[in-house]
């Protein structure tokens, strides 16, 4: 019989790292200040009446033209070499696998989010995701320059994602496996089997629907910052309010783990249930023919 099967989704931005992975090396080679580009944006768009992460998208290409240099995927993964992670994020992902095996569950984790999946898949990290969900460009095939979005997710988009891990639709363009109807037994990962992490508002949808069919949600904080997120969990929108610390022993890596026994112990009475009921009936069975 195959492991049941764990899913660990996290946003990016102010989850595992600090700060907006913008917010390092694309911003400080045009010269200026987070404030000032991420109010650049804010303006544009709104004068535009454009949606927010295809403002972002937009103002990256167009400023980086202005200081002369091209936005390529080659130049993006360089800039995810350049983001800063949260402490023990290095060693999160084999801590916490190694857990699983002990408890006979396979764990998987994901990135759903707004920021750019090539910055990403630059990080030290990228190779621990069994899918990585964000923003992409298209490039032009002679300059490599990015031209246009090829997928932008913002923040209520990002929920088709958690239908995608259950049912193991992991192609973005796979439109019919996504929405096809799929029974329990035959999703690749149960909600109830979900643990979605992320820092705030821009995951509420994720969260909300993760929490309301029987998984959990856990919301992170940082220092001096934990009354941002306390009103989600007075809402009832998430299970957990933890602060971003994913060092050994942290009271994160703690909640997780528990989150995991949970999913092992229901997993394992479901069998232990599913079996009785199997013997009985062929018990039934044999009876009657006999």
């Amino acid at each position: 019989m195959a492991k049941p099967v764990i899913a660990i989704m996290y946003d990016f931005d102010s989850t595992l790292s600090p700060k907006n992975m913008q917010d390092y090396g694309f911003i400080n080679d045009l010269g200026i200040s987070p404030n000032e580009f991420w109010s650049m944006t804010e303006e544009f768009g709104a004068k535009h009446n454009m949606e927010k992460i295809l403002a972002y998208m937009y103002m990256m290409c167009i400023k980086a033209k202005e200081k002369g240099f091209l936005l390529t995927r080659e130049y993006l993964e360089n800039i995810g070499k350049t983001v800063e992670l949260f402490k023990g994020v290095d060693t999160w992902f084999s801590r916490i696998n190694e857990y699983g095996k002990s408890l006979n569950v396979e764990i998987e984790h994901y990135i759903i989010s707004s920021g750019l999946t090539d910055i990403i898949r630059g990080t030290s990290i990228a190779k621990e995701f069994k899918a990585i969900f964000g923003c992409e460009y298209l490039y032009d095939e002679e300059t490599k320059e990015a031209i246009w979005p090829s997928l932008a997710i913002n923040f209520t988009n990002k929920t088709q994602f958690l239908f995608r891990i259950s049912k193991g639709a992991l192609d973005h363009r796979d439109d019919f496996k996504v929405n096809s109807a799929t029974t329990d037994q035959n999703r690749h990962v149960l909600f109830r089997n979900m643990i979605y992490i992320g820092d705030g508002m821009t995951d509420i949808p994720c969260m909300k629907l993760v929490k309301q069919n029987g998984g959990n949600a856990i919301a992170l904080y940082q220092t001096k910052q934990r009354e941002k997120v306390l009103p989600l969990l007075l809402d009832e929108r998430i299970n957990y309010v933890c602060a971003a610390d994913y060092q050994a022993n942290s009271p994160l890596e703690k909640i997780v783990k528990m989150m995991i026994d949970s999913c092992s112990y229901m997993e394992r009475l479901l069998t232990k249930e599913a079996t009785q009921l199997t013997n009985i009936e062929r018990k039934l069975t044999k009876d009657v023919e006999e």
